[in-house]
């Protein structure tokens, strides 16, 4: 593996770990999940938009950073643009007046949540569109007004749906965020400095490679994008509490089961999560998916109690974990030192002799469920069979948690995928 080097705003990213994704705009009130860019802005009207609240029940829930649909493929835009006139400002809500945009960036200021943007490339009703020149500019301008009018940005968001084959000036683009915010984080596209997990499952996989040279395009092609070179981008796996990104009224929430299910395959395998809670035609988010939400993250926590701290000591090709007494547990997390890149491509712990758990790449956060165990120590061998995978890996920290030691090992629905249907 190349051992490129994350930057410290990677680094922060990653330790965010969960963020919360929020899908609201025009097709919230049009019933649909794509739209062509030709429902009237009259239709967007919701009465008791709280942004303050999606905020509250984000932090809540335990996510750090949230990401809003600021423009979605259908080129409806949640703040008044000088660029459009299809925006909240040709629609009935605050008399047109409105700025989605900014009431949620000011409640994420107030409650401390970091603020990503979504600003889809693809726009359905831009008349410019198909004239790439003219859509350039037209793109620069919305970005740069977006970066330089809500202060500052945690990520921005470049979905890829519609834009395979498309040409865009990157170049220009990113210029933009790394004039006015050169600490956000870039979602896949153009200049990434993180990617696209490659599913809206929200699921990662062993190995979480950090270090890549290509970036999945999109759900619906089976298409990625080739890099200059190889890259630290650390992905990040987004899935919805519903089964649609938008809220349609006989849509339900995920259970709570398919929710740790998850989480235990993005965050727990070193990658983060960014969970979809799509407010419904009021502006609110749906009762059962705030309902479901507290009882996912008090289930969470409870698995996640009774933390007991190890005491790391890396030597050659592993490390010995030491707990003050004997202790029982039926999780253990790992996290890895990634200040000089991620190194650890194998790992395996064992106690007394006796594999307990293993895998392959540690990363961010490592998350093993196991059945219960009483242990003093536990050892850590990173690679494998003399083949000098691991070289120079090591633990940051390490602990156990002792909380919940009934606790099933969760899984995903049999069959469970997400909608994959492809615009027409």
């Amino acid at each position: 593996m190349t051992h490129l080097v994350p930057t410290p705003a990677q680094v922060r990213w990653q330790q965010l770990e969960f963020g919360v994704f929020i899908h609201f705009g025009i097709n919230t009130f049009a019933g649909k999940e794509w739209s062509d860019g030709t429902v009237p802005a009259s239709i967007f009207n919701p009465t008791e938009l709280d942004a303050g609240s999606w905020v509250r029940a984000a932090k809540e829930a335990g996510a750090r950073y949230l990401v809003l649909t600021a423009k979605h493929h259908d080129g409806f835009c949640l703040w008044p643009t000088a660029t459009t006139d299809y925006s909240v400002a040709s629609s009935p809500w605050r008399d047109g007046q409105g700025d989605v945009v900014r009431e949620v960036a000011d409640a994420c200021a107030e409650h401390g949540i970091g603020l990503g943007l979504y600003l889809s490339p693809w726009d359905r009703n831009a008349e410019c569109y198909n004239d790439p020149a003219a859509y350039d500019d037209f793109y620069v301008q919305q970005l740069t007004e977006l970066c330089t009018g809500y202060g500052p940005l945690m990520e921005l968001w470049f979905d890829g749906a519609g834009s395979v084959g498309r040409e865009y000036d990157w170049g220009r683009i990113i210029a933009v965020v790394k004039e006015h915010q050169p600490e956000a984080m870039i979602f896949n596209m153009g200049q990434p400095t993180i990617r696209w997990v490659g599913n809206e499952n929200g699921l990662a996989s062993d190995p979480v490679n950090y270090v890549v040279d290509r970036t999945s395009d999109t759900q619906y092609t089976e298409t990625s994008s080739g890099l200059p070179a190889e890259h630290y981008l650390p992905p990040e796996c987004d899935v919805s509490i519903r089964r649609g990104w938008f809220w349609h009224p006989d849509d339900q929430p995920k259970s709570v089961e398919h929710l740790l299910a998850i989480y235990y395959q993005s965050v727990g395998m070193g990658a983060n999560l960014l969970l979809n809670l799509p407010p419904d035609s009021r502006g609110r988010l749906p009762d059962e998916d705030s309902a479901r939400l507290r009882e996912w993250k008090r289930e969470l926590d409870r698995r996640l109690s009774g933390v007991v701290e190890a005491s790391v000591e890396n030597h050659d090709g592993g490390a010995t974990l030491s707990f003050p007494a004997s202790v029982t547990f039926n999780h253990l997390e790992l996290v890895e030192d990634l200040s000089s890149g991620q190194r650890i491509r194998r790992h395996v712990v064992a106690a007394d002799g006796v594999d307990l758990a293993g895998g392959m790449t540690v990363g961010n956060r490592r998350i093993h469920q196991l059945p219960a165990t009483t242990a003093s120590r536990l050892h850590v061998r990173f690679g494998g069979g003399g083949d000098g995978e691991g070289g120079g890996g090591r633990l940051v920290s390490a602990r156990v948690y002792t909380g919940a030691l009934d606790a099933g090992v969760p899984a995903i629905p049999e069959g469970y995928e997400a909608p994959t249907g492809e615009p027409e």
